[in-house]
């Protein structure tokens, strides 16, 4: 009791002498109360069979029938392993992309074209998916797409990607990593700006190359940026990137075995029966396992290295 009546003044005390900074956060702690709090009573459609007339609360409680269509299928382990595995693919080799690039474009020392290498890089991140889709078309088409023209004009036989379910892996994560890279680049660059100048000019006067100076001081420095953020990518570790896969894949059943992910399973199983309670079991599904596996991960990193855990 004494401990809560002590954080109490703390926090008022806290409030009073920094009024500016806790209105600064208002907006975020609303937003977060409004769409991310208040609508948690509504996982309960999950477990009921949804009448927009009697709604969430009247409408009769079913328990973990709507979970059986991922089960009963067969494909639960599939999807499932395909989500997680190219999350898995995204998360790292993005975040090492992003990491290397950031670095790159830090050691650049002409002002405008850094600002111009930093727009370019960002530009793919606005790119709708569907264009996106369309641009994948034009360079895989067996008929005429631009890497079988090329192919057809150094002497080699036309090769039908779409019909090549093994490619196709490293094709979407390519074009993740090619679409993702600048925005997270960003908070990288942001973090490396935020070190200070004096450890990297106390390095050069003992003499320190610039492999080592980004060895031994911007990486280390970087690394609780790094955890944090792959730390927080993992709670969406389920949940897939449906704009780029469907648009990629579309309904070509002959690449389902490798690109099928929970998202454009669910989106094919479910479309034209608006059956919001099954679309909201997946949804469950995908947050809870979300949060085991964030839950997992921080109490490895917390035996590791406490200062960089989550809590």
């Amino acid at each position: 009791m004494n401990k809560l009546k002590t954080g109490g003044k703390n926090f008022l005390h806290e409030l009073k002498h920094k009024k500016i900074l806790f209105l600064m956060i208002a907006p975020t702690i609303v937003y977060l109360i409004v769409f991310s709090y208040i609508p948690m009573p509504g996982a309960y459609i999950a477990f009921v069979n949804y009448n927009i007339g009697k709604g969430i609360f009247g409408s009769t409680f079913v328990g973990l029938k709507n979970f059986e269509f991922l089960a009963k299928t067969g494909d639960l382990w599939r999807i499932t392993k395909n989500t997680l595995l190219y999350n898995l693919a995204f998360i790292l080799i993005g975040n090492l992309v992003q990491v290397v690039i950031a670095v790159m474009i830090s050691e650049i020392g002409c002002k405008w074209f850094k600002k111009v290498t930093q727009s370019v890089i960002l530009l793919p991140y606005f790119i709708s998916m569907v264009i996106v889709g369309y641009f994948a078309y034009n360079l895989f088409n067996y008929n005429y797409g631009f890497v079988n023209s090329i192919l057809t004009s150094l002497g080699f036989a036309k090769h039908d990607f779409y019909s090549d379910q093994g490619i196709w892996k490293y094709i979407i994560v390519a074009f993740k990593i090619w679409s993702g890279t600048g925005y997270g680049m960003i908070v990288y660059l942001a973090a490396i700006t935020g070190i200070n100048g004096d450890v990297y000019e106390a390095a050069a006067l003992d003499g320190a190359s610039l492999l080592q100076k980004i060895r031994y001081i911007t990486l280390p420095l970087l690394r609780p940026t790094i955890v944090l953020l792959i730390l927080f990518s993992l709670g969406g570790i389920l949940k897939g990137s449906f704009d780029l896969f469907y648009n990629l894949i579309g309904n070509n059943s002959v690449l389902y075995a490798q690109t099928d992910i929970i998202d454009t399973f669910v989106f094919r199983s479910l479309v034209g029966q608006y059956n919001f309670s099954q679309g909201a079991a997946v949804g469950l599904y995908q947050s809870v396992f979300g949060l085991v596996f964030v839950l997992g991960v921080n109490a490895i990193v917390k035996r590791i290295d406490p200062e960089n855990a989550l809590f």
